[in-house]
């Protein structure tokens, strides 16, 4: 990559991720969008380019970020989240799985089959919740290009078609008190990502999660990363069937209610958050 047009390469990084804010409309005049910034290289460029997008459109632009209590991983990428956010003058919102529900990632975790289950489950939460509170319209996540088709192909081996009703760069308004998310790298790739970070010089914290590889989404990406190196095109065209076959007004769409016992919304009688926080605080 010696020879790589530094400047190029990031007007047409940025260019992509405008043109995708403009076309889907993600983003409107007078928002406030929140940023769920980890402190990864995702979630960085997120925050990027959001702030460079304010150039065109007046929005308000905030960040926040969730300590899930991973020990000898986390703090790096708060560390992160803080230094991108004070370098760019966005206010950042600290929040953690201890003060918030009452225990950490590493002491829970073996109760369930992955620990990115509880894990996904509480981040979710907090961060809706913490979004809401803050008054913010849209939530805008790290998923890029490699995320977004990892997740359809997990959701197609399960059978799980309420699923695809979450993919697309932006999911519609299904209850008042469910933030949207938006996903201004959708149709970015991870290899431009990190480039992007490395060659740019911005911090961003590049540990694995400990407990990914465990995860089904890790073996599909390193399927998926395997057979790029003999079909380069192969995600762009997984990601162009994916356009192609799904719709993303989708009528499958759940129906959401409150839960009857913290009141967020839920497709079922109780939410999933409290449904395994029941099932902690019998083994906790």
């Amino acid at each position: 990559m010696s020879d790589l047009d530094l400047s190029e390469f990031n007007e047409n990084l940025f260019l992509r991720i405008n043109n995708l804010i403009k076309e889907y409309n993600l983003i409107c005049e007078g928002e406030t969008v929140a940023v769920a910034l980890s402190g990864g290289k995702d979630s960085v460029l997120t925050l990027h380019a959001l702030k460079n997008y304010q150039q065109f459109v007046d929005f308000d632009l905030i960040a926040i970020s969730v300590d899930e209590g991973i020990a000898d991983y986390r703090q790096d990428g708060v560390d992160a989240a803080s230094e991108n956010a004070d370098n760019l003058g966005i206010k950042l919102i600290k929040k953690s799985f201890k003060k918030e529900e009452g225990f950490i990632l590493d002491d829970i975790y073996m109760n369930f089959k992955s620990a990115c289950i509880p894990c996904g489950v509480f981040r979710r939460n907090i961060l809706n919740k913490t979004a809401y509170e803050l008054g913010a319209s849209k939530i805008a996540t790290g998923h890029n290009l490699d995320d977004e088709i990892q997740s359809f192909l997990m959701s197609f081996a399960r059978g799980d078609l309420i699923k695809f009703s979450k993919y697309g760069p932006m999911l519609d308004v299904i209850h008042p008190k469910l933030v949207p998310r938006i996903k201004p790298l959708w149709n970015t790739p991870e290899k431009e990502v990190l480039l992007w970070a490395q060659k740019n010089n911005v911090p961003f914290h590049s540990a694995p999660c400990p407990y990914s590889s465990l995860s089904l989404r890790s073996k599909i990406k390193g399927f998926l990363n395997d057979c790029e190196k003999k079909n380069p095109e192969i995600k762009y065209n997984i990601m162009d069937s994916f356009n192609k076959i799904l719709n993303f007004e989708s009528s499958i769409a759940p129906v959401l209610n409150e839960c009857e016992i913290c009141g967020e919304p839920t497709s079922s009688d109780i939410c999933k958050s409290c449904e395994l926080k029941k099932e902690i605080s019998e083994d906790y």
